[in-house]
């Protein structure tokens, strides 16, 4: 391992350490957990989806576009690797989505068709409870190194104790009522994307960036600062002219 790397390790596990000292952000924290697995492994990208109370899974995070609705077509489809990941509670390794045509013939070719050649699998889980899957996407067929896996799960493994605590954790309302509240984060989070991204003509990913940026420069949760532009408590306008004041848009 190289001393560059071991460095960026590092700071990925006390970025996300340093989320879960105070009153974290659970959106904030798995968007950036993503964001780490596609900067430190060798992948191009990674989606993470979670469960709710009944068992069904919704995209929580994903470090891109090309993920982001690749993660949503195998819900949709009801197919793909991530989805029998959480099903079977195992990873699952797919070097080469080429050879699984017959296995996921919708999800190969979507996945072909936005360049992901491989995929690998992670259940996210905490004393035997499942709560998600982290799907890590390659641009290149190939297995991922024990060493990278390893290390994956070991960033879910934080993220799950993240979502529930450790008093919580044999508790299947609690930890139910706790995904439920990440959940309707999200959706707060993707309300308000679109609602930038239609006003200031952006792109998803670019309007993601804009609302997490005033919300790391006013000191307020991301989901916080989501919900009250969805409901137009905040004015886009406000975060729209925050980013031109620090450069982020022209």
């Amino acid at each position: 391992m190289t001393e560059t790397r071991e460095h960026e390790i590092i700071r990925s596990f006390v970025d996300l350490s340093n989320e879960l000292v105070d009153d974290y952000d659970v959106v904030e924290m798995l968007s950036q957990l993503t964001s780490h697995c596609a900067s430190l492994l060798d992948i191009s990208s990674a989606g993470l989806l979670l469960a709710d109370g009944r068992g069904v899974l919704h995209l929580m995070a994903s470090s891109s576009e090309r993920t982001h609705h690749l993660e949503l077509f195998q819900i949709q489809r009801d197919e793909g690797p991530c989805l029998d990941c959480y099903r079977e509670q195992q990873p699952i390794r797919v070097a080469d989505l080429e050879a699984e045509q017959a296995r996921w013939p919708q999800f190969c070719e979507a996945a072909r068709v936005v360049g992901f050649k491989s995929v690998h699998a992670l259940p996210m889980r905490l004393k035997g409870n499942v709560l998600g899957t982290l799907g890590l996407f390659g641009e290149q067929t190939g297995s991922l190194e024990d060493g990278d896996l390893a290390l994956a799960q070991a960033l879910v493994h934080v993220a799950s104790v993240a979502i529930v605590n450790e008093r919580a954790a044999n508790d299947r309302e609690t930890i139910n009522a706790q995904l439920q509240h990440a959940l309707t984060s999200r959706i707060a989070v993707e309300q308000a994307k679109g609602v930038l991204a239609h006003a200031a003509d952006l792109d998803m990913s670019s309007a993601f960036t804009v609302l997490r940026r005033y919300a790391r420069d006013h000191g307020r949760k991301l989901s916080e600062v989501a919900a009250a532009v969805a409901g137009r408590e905040l004015a886009h306008e406000a975060l729209i002219q925050h980013a031109r004041s620090v450069a982020l848009l022209p």
